[in-house]
């Protein structure tokens, strides 16, 4: 039996099944996505989901699902499930879903009489082509399988409608057909690895409801359109593999295809490997040279700081690519007078993100900790961290240092820190002046920096930066400490102070430099962990703060306003792991292991293997956002190594 996986009881329980999810991505940008049932509950569902070059550069759904159904005897057992609008479902297929294991790809069995079927699907690597293994493992009589694709042509934010512009005559091709439904797409090849009959059958399904869509408060109902159906025979002992691509593929090679593409899989078989697992899938490559992080699924493309703080948990999980280093050299061309882009991946990219820099260079020190010599990374990341340390100190445009030493960021209706959701196009945490965690990562690159300084003998810049330390150190203090209070304000700006209790305090006593004393730290902690720290991760606020919202739900407007007013983080569990370990040493390195193994009954609860963006601040945690988060996986990797290696000591 493997690591995962769910009872009949369950299995068969609509309500369990359509509430969780699976993910699946292929290092190429493109992803697989649904319920545990198949029953599409979100617009960015699908079986074959990529990005178009030559349209926005975002994800497109192209095979939204495959419906398979067996007939036998003169009986059709539909084995897939679909809502359509008030909540109508046709056709049942779950209660012949009987075994689901995931060791290293999903896998489905499926009951119906005395015909046991299991169904594998994948998608290949760096390729956007889906591959779906069908095993008719016990069967009295011979049967035939039907498959009717439902295909969706549109970008992931958008839903489709019938439309007379849709192109849906369709191309013979080698064992199935391919078909365009409008001219700004490539051609969807829909293969089989042995013969198949296609019975063109043209029709537009009416009306199908996304229930998460609908819950979160938008436009929810969709048309697809499906040419027609597939059939093969087989028999007890039979395979076939389905290939949806792009391209035209080889039917021959399918199996043999599929075959390699499962013994490239990180095995599933326990906590720790799940999470490498997923690691390994906001990996994307880009070219022959480029590496990105995807920062969640299903919708974000990459964000610089989620990349910087995720990479160094991330590479945890890598044991042959040199990821950091491929990565980081990968957005070293797009470092512009000291800034990184929001994202490297935007078309026209936004320089708004007033940390990402500094936290570019706390991934480096970080790397050079877990063992990458500086000297790896060459010259260019070196001259890098100069020319941020040297714009941030004489000003961007969205950062200036004060005449304290200090960090002031501040643009009009723009959020430039991590707590950046928006509520009518204004900032939910405007955070206008000195965020505390921002000028923490300033006082810590600064001191990074005269240590490579002395590294590299660099005596200039030296000269240049050794009095820096102790000014900032001596304004942060003053800015930022209430000996009264016993922890940091959040924000200070010269006309007010929020000593709001959030958690941006506990990255700033996790940094490797700090002006902080131990007391200080350990204060800190005490606060964080009696207002902030949930099994799930650090709240973004205080529940004794009049603003705190208990669960992320309502309208778009009213989640946004949740998000950073109560959410809870689970990227935020390394920097408090890593202050407790610094302020207690090995004392409370059982209290981490069980705050970290907590997390383990996440692995089948709302997407199969993963940690969710946020969840509820409050009892019960739900997970919400995003199914799979980067820097979340990251940090629960990154916590499990710190606390191994103070157990080694």
């Amino acid at each position: 039996m493997s690591y995962i996986n769910f009872s009949p009881t369950k299995l068969t329980n609509l309500e369990f099944t359509t509430k969780r999810e699976i993910i699946r991505s292929n290092h190429a940008g493109s992803y697989i996505s649904t319920t545990l049932n198949g029953c599409n509950t979100r617009k960015y569902h699908g079986l074959l989901v990529c990005p178009v070059n030559g349209l926005d550069g975002g994800k497109h759904v192209l095979l939204s699902a495959l419906d398979e159904s067996i007939v036998m005897k003169g009986s059709t057992f539909n084995l897939a499930v679909r809502r359509y609008q008030d909540g109508h479902l046709e056709p049942k297929g779950h209660k012949y879903l009987q075994k689901f294991d995931f060791e290293k790809i999903p896998k489905f069995t499926f009951r119906v009489g005395n015909l046991i079927l299991t169904k594998e699907r994948l998608l290949v690597e760096k390729e956007q082509q889906l591959l779906v293994r069908y095993i008719i493992e016990e069967s009295p009589d011979t049967v035939v399988m039907q498959f009717r694709p439902f295909l969706a042509f549109r970008g992931i934010h958008s839903l489709s409608k019938s439309n007379p512009y849709a192109q849906t005559h369709y191309h013979e091709q080698p064992n199935g057909i391919s078909i365009r439904l409008y001219d700004s797409y490539p051609s969807l090849y829909m293969q089989f690895s042995k013969e198949a009959e296609f019975v063109a059958a043209p029709d537009w399904y009416y009306n199908v409801e996304y229930i998460k869509e609908k819950n979160r408060g938008y436009e929810c109902h969709e048309d697809l359109y499906t040419p027609g159906i597939f059939e093969v025979k087989m028999k007890e002992g039979d395979s076939l593999v389905f290939s949806a691509a792009t391209f035209q593929g080889i039917p021959s090679t399918f199996k043999n295809r599929f075959k390699r593409e499962v013994n490239k899989r990180i095995s599933r078989d326990s906590f720790l490997g799940c999470l490498k697992n997923t690691a390994n899938q906001f990996i994307q490559y880009i070219g022959d040279t480029a590496v990105d992080i995807i920062a969640g699924y299903p919708w974000y493309n990459s964000i610089s700081r989620e990349t910087f703080i995720a990479l160094p948990g991330l590479k945890l999980a890598q044991t042959e690519r040199r990821l950091a280093l491929e990565v980081l050299s990968t957005y070293l061309p797009h470092l512009n007078k000291g800034l990184f882009p929001m994202s490297i991946g935007a078309n026209l990219p936004l320089y708004n993100s007033a940390d990402a820099s500094l936290w570019f260079i706390w991934c480096l020190q970080q790397l050079k900790k877990q063992g990458s010599r500086f000297r790896e990374f060459g010259p260019p990341f070196y001259s890098a961290m100069k020319e941020i340390l040297e714009n941030y100190r004489k000003g961007t445009r969205i950062v200036t240092m004060m005449e304290d030493g200090l960090l002031f960021a501040a643009e009009q209706g723009v959020a430039l820190t991590w707590m950046d959701s928006y509520s009518h196009g204004a900032p939910v945490v405007p955070r206008y002046g000195k965020p505390v965690e921002l000028n923490a990562l300033w006082y810590n690159a600064v001191c990074y920096g005269l240590e490579m300084a002395r590294n590299e003998k660099d005596e200039e810049f030296i000269a240049d930066w050794k009095l820096m330390p102790e000014m900032i150190g001596e304004a942060f203090l003053k800015a930022f400490w209430s000996e009264e209070k016993k922890y940091l304000a959040d924000v200070e700006n010269g006309l007010f102070t929020d000593w709001s209790v959030r958690p941006n305090m506990v990255i700033a006593a996790a940094m490797p430099y700090t002006p902080m004393t131990k007391d200080q730290r350990e204060k800190i902690l005490g606060v964080a962990r009696n207002q902030l720290l949930t099994p799930r991760g650090l709240r973004s606020l205080s529940p004794d703060d009049p603003a705190y919202k208990e669960s992320v739900q309502g309208d778009p407007h009213q989640r946004e306003a949740a998000i950073h007013n109560g959410a809870a983080f689970p990227w935020l569990i390394q920097f408090f792991a890593e202050a407790f370990l610094n302020v207690y040493n090995n004392k409370e390195i059982p209290f981490l292991k069980k705050l970290v193994l907590g997390f383990e009954s996440e692995m089948t609860e709302n997407c199969i293997g993963s940690i969710s963006e946020m969840y509820n601040g409050t009892p019960p945690q739900l997970g919400k956002g995003a199914i799979s988060q980067a820097w979340n996986v990251a940090a629960l990797l990154y916590t499990q190594q710190l606390i191994s290696e103070k157990e080694s000591e």
